[in-house]
């Protein structure tokens, strides 16, 4: 098994963490790295003197690299990744995949096209503990799923190129769609710009499916606590995955209320069980599979079809946010919207 060599585009937040992991890949190297700022390349010059560095994105394109990570801001991502693609080269996007469905929808047909690897950075989705969630919901173990709430809340870091549900909720709307299987039909969407001029920093997404199971997405940049908590809801258990807790990252909760015909209400209150998993770091299971699919051909549980999806539903909330209606919108209306953020 020959090995394999990657190329980062962006060195800045995601970047370096996501080259770590694929260097601590076996038979997997990061032989490239690419940024507008060359002030951020220079370290790198120092500590890896095998690895190349350039400012030129074109470069990339153009080397023997076998993947390119894009790590750039949300409205570089579809130029860049299909130039990637069109270079042959196999591509990890972070996410969201694209600014608008458009975008998206050409970059799967695209990878298709070429036979190249797709994949975004949906990395809760390789969370072990999320794993276990979505095996006790697709199980039948919870009963059958009344709501779902999730909250991704905390304090920064403010963005001034996209609002707080392109930032943060790409994270809740994959982990919802990852532990269903399926789609929302409807959405409402909540959200307030208090610090800076048309750039919401709190929202509140609600989401409605077909067999009347809804859903509400929490996010906010101006929050005192950080809070990355997600809570299952079933008939019979419930079940809150809280990541900021690795010691009970997953709680389950033998606990219910029942409605009697007299009428009345009667509550259960049974055990609490905590299960185990072997825990590795979720970007390193992202990383490694998109080193697999490379190799296999195989399809990576993130793949770009994924990533449509949640850029989907991202573009009907902020449908619904610039219409200012406050009512339910049909999600299927702008399955192909093509406003960008």
């Amino acid at each position: 098994m020959r090995d394999l060599s990657f190329g980062v585009i962006g060195w800045g937040y995601w970047g370096p963490k996501i080259a770590r992991n694929l260097d601590n890949l076996q038979e997997a190297k990061v032989t490239m790295v690419a940024d507008l700022d060359a002030r951020r390349l220079a370290p790198l010059s120092v500590k890896y003197s095998e690895m190349r560095t350039t400012t030129q994105i074109e470069d990339v394109f153009h080397s023997d690299v076998d993947g390119v990570v894009i790590a750039t801001p949300v409205r570089t991502h579809y130029q860049l990744a299909k130039g990637a693609l069109l270079h042959g080269k196999h591509v990890l996007v972070e996410k969201p995949l694209t600014a608008n469905v458009a975008e998206a929808e050409e970059l799967v047909a695209l990878a298709q096209e070429r036979q190249r690897i797709l994949m975004v950075g949906h990395t809760f989705e390789y969370n072990p503990a999320v794993n276990e969630l979505r095996k006790l919901v697709q199980s039948g173990d919870l009963g059958k799923i009344y709501c779902i709430e999730a909250e991704r809340l905390n304090l920064g870091l403010f963005r001034n190129d996209i609002n707080v549900i392109w930032d943060l909720a790409p994270h809740d709307v994959s982990i919802l769609l990852y532990l269903l299987g399926k789609r929302p039909v409807q959405i409402e969407v909540q959200a307030h710009a208090h610090l800076q001029p048309h750039i919401h920093d709190i929202a509140h997404l609600n989401l409605g499916f077909t067999d009347g199971m809804t859903a509400h997405i929490h996010v906010s940049w101006l929050h005192p606590s950080k809070i990355r908590r997600v809570t299952v809801i079933g008939n019979a258990r419930m079940a809150v995955y809280d990541d900021t807790n690795p010691a009970e990252m997953l709680k389950i909760y033998n606990k219910g209320a029942h409605v009697h015909a007299d009428p009345g209400v009667s509550y259960r209150f049974g055990e609490v069980t905590i299960p185990y998993n072997d825990w590795i770091e979720p970007l390193h299971l992202e990383c490694e599979d998109f080193a697999n699919a490379i190799r296999t051909g195989g399809q990576p549980r993130a793949h770009g079809g994924v990533g449509l999806e949640v850029v989907r539903v991202l573009a009907a909330v902020q449908e619904a946010l610039e219409m200012q209606e406050g009512r339910s919108l049909s999600i299927q209306d702008y399955s192909r919207s093509s406003l960008s953020i």
